[in-house]
Formats: C-alpha cells, structure tokens, sequence
C-alpha cells in the first residue's frame, strides 16, 4: 500500500527518535498517542523502543 500523494518520507534524525521514545515514559500517555502526534505509524515508535540508541532507561520517568 503506498503512501498519499505528495507525502515525502520523513527522516527522523536520532535525537528526535530520542525524544519521542521518552514521550512515551510519561504516566498515562500509550505509544499511540504519541504517534498520532506526530503522524506516524505506532509500529515505527515500538521499533525505536527496541533499540538501545534510542529507549529511554528503565527508570525514567517523564513528568
């Protein structure tokens, strides 16, 4: 299935990969939400957790 016309394909640049994964930390807030904030497919967000480089500690914890 291809995207719409016109999209182009977003490049996420490591730090924004960094500080989407930690969006996620925050109490109540689901990896959905977060990619809908930045339309994007939530799959996309759990390959990121999956990688050291990008998820955030197990301790950490966004306010």
């Amino acid at each position: 299935m291809a995207g719409k016309k016109g999209q182009k394909k977003r490049f996420w640049s490591d730090e924004e990969k960094r500080t989407i994964c930690l969006q996620t930390r925050a109490p109540g807030v689901s990896v959905a939400q977060v990619a809908r904030r930045y339309s994007m497919n939530s799959n996309l967000v759990f390959t990121w957790l999956r990688d050291p480089r990008y998820a955030p500690g197990p301790n950490v914890m966004v306010m």
